[in-house]
């Protein structure tokens, strides 16, 4: 009897050992691909096991395929972010956090290289498109709190390069030098016309 006892203690250890990393790991939002480097598992078949031993015991909650959270706390940005790769997020999201827009949205706005919308859980998100060149590009991406977010300069250029007449509310957090040397990833000559017109728009308002 105490054999039994040991070898089933045994077999539990390395099960403890994979929750104790999950919990170890500061990400909310966890892939397929995450939890195979959290957890060392090079075997899809060995890693599908564990997963779905998991997502029963109610250590990790499946909210879409492949992507999972380890509670009900989970940071949503994180989750538009896992959904597609590579995406940020970006447009009315981050310009509302920054004073920008004073529009409150409960939808999150994200940039990706599919246009999507969808509601997930609790939570609606709004995916646009832009083209590759601009994806792909990192400049005015800040890779924080286990997502990645435009700075306020960028989403502002993401959003007049699909919005060309877009009304924007208080447009003094923005960094016009920054803005300059952003725009040219974008390889668009009427967007740095529009650029202008806004920066022209905001000095007759504030500056004269």
């Amino acid at each position: 009897m105490e054999v039994r006892l040991f070898i089933t203690s045994a077999k539990h250890m390395p099960m403890d050992n994979l929750i104790a990393k999950l919990y170890q790991s500061t990400k909310t939002i966890l892939t397929i691909k995450d939890l195979a480097l959290l957890w060392e598992e090079t075997n899809p078949r060995n890693l599908k096991s564990k997963i779905g031993y998991y997502v029963k015991q109610g250590a990790l909650i499946r909210l879409t395929r492949g992507v999972f959270a380890k509670d009900k706390n989970y940071n949503p940005k994180e989750l538009a972010t896992s959904i597609y790769t590579p995406s940020y997020i970006s447009f009315e999201t981050v310009l509302r956090e920054a004073g920008i827009i004073f529009q409150h949205y409960d939808t999150i706005f994200a940039v990706a290289k599919w246009p999507k919308t969808m509601t997930m859980d609790k939570y609606a998100f709004t995916f646009r498109k832009l083209k590759d060149v601009v994806l792909f590009n990192s400049t005015g991406i800040a890779s924080d709190n286990n997502y990645s977010a435009a700075t306020p300069e960028r989403a502002f250029l993401d959003m007049i390069y699909l919005f060309p007449n877009y009304y924007f509310d208080n447009l003094k957090p923005i960094n016009w030098e920054k803005c300059d040397q952003m725009v040219k990833i974008y390889d668009n000559r009427q967007l740095i016309k529009r650029l202008n017109k806004y920066r022209k728009n905001y000095q007759k308002k504030y500056v004269e």
